[in-house]
């Protein structure tokens, strides 16, 4: 059977409350996270991913308490990411009931943790996050940022991506600065210039508006795609994405998603 194209909603959090801007700034509430991630469970959604968007630039680790009641909430892979700089931290992550968990920040100061931490729980729990935006001064014309997109890590972006699936990282978390929040589409030469660069699944992230941005980002490579503010706000469904994917004929897992629901299946 076909793998499906997942399709995963993104809890941004600060301060226990999902929130939403552009480009990381102007950030408005969103909810609750756990009311959240219960709604995206109950409506068909493959996966979810919880970060703390603050953790890092604030030298703090991730909320540990919200982090637990989000799991207990929802009965699919949970990928919490934001503040993790350790081995331990990994470990406390999965025990407070990530499924896989997401680093930036940490494995560019030391690339050495990626191997670490594959080795000790499995790169299938590895999620590498990467902020990428475009700058001129890159060879590929794509930098790599962190702190939440504040601050340039001095690092090609496809260079960066080749080298960690070297290290031995489990799949991409492909987050475009410039297109984050937007809801002008993907970032598609983004997605396309990484996919040719990594074997690894990869997840498009950042400008999704309309249910033919999410098709546009599977063609150019993306094995999975994750909105936020579209979901949070109401301006698209679960259903809907999945509905216009399996339209382009991807194959998507049809769980919890109403009248086309059949446990079990893909619609191809």
């Amino acid at each position: 059977m076909a793998v499906g194209v997942r399709v995963i909603p993104c809890l941004d959090v600060d301060a226990g409350r999902v929130v939403k801007g552009v480009n990381f700034l102007d950030l408005r509430d969103a909810g609750d996270p756990v009311e959240l991630a219960k709604t995206y469970g109950d409506a068909g959604a493959d996966e979810l991913t919880f970060l703390d968007i603050s953790a890092s630039a604030q030298g703090r680790a991730t909320t540990l308490s919200v982090v637990t009641a989000t799991a207990e909430s929802v009965f699919i892979p949970l990928t919490v990411g934001g503040g993790v700089r350790s081995v331990d931290d990994v470990d406390t992550l999965l025990r407070a009931g990530a499924d896989k968990v997401g680093i930036n920040t940490a494995a560019l100061a030391d690339p050495g943790l990626i191997a670490a931490v594959s080795s000790r729980f499995g790169n299938q729990v590895l999620v590498i996050s990467v902020d990428a935006r475009r700058e001129a001064d890159q060879p590929s014309g794509f930098g790599v940022t962190t702190h939440g997109g504040r601050r340039s890590a001095g690092v090609d972006a496809l260079a960066w991506i080749q080298q960690v699936t070297d290290c031995g990282a489990g799949e991409i978390l492909l987050n475009s600065m410039d297109a984050d929040g937007t809801t002008n589409g993907f970032d598609l030469p983004l997605i396309e210039a990484c996919r040719a660069v990594t074997d690894l699944p990869l997840i498009a992230s950042g400008g999704a508006g309309r249910v033919e941005d999410f098709v546009a980002a599977a063609r150019a490579g993306a094995d999975a795609v994750l909105a936020a503010s579209v979901f949070h706000f109401g301006e698209l469904s679960i259903g809907q994405v999945k509905q216009a994917l399996a339209a382009a004929d991807f194959p998507v897992r049809l769980d919890g998603i109403g009248p086309l629901d059949e446990p079990g299946l893909f619609w191809h």
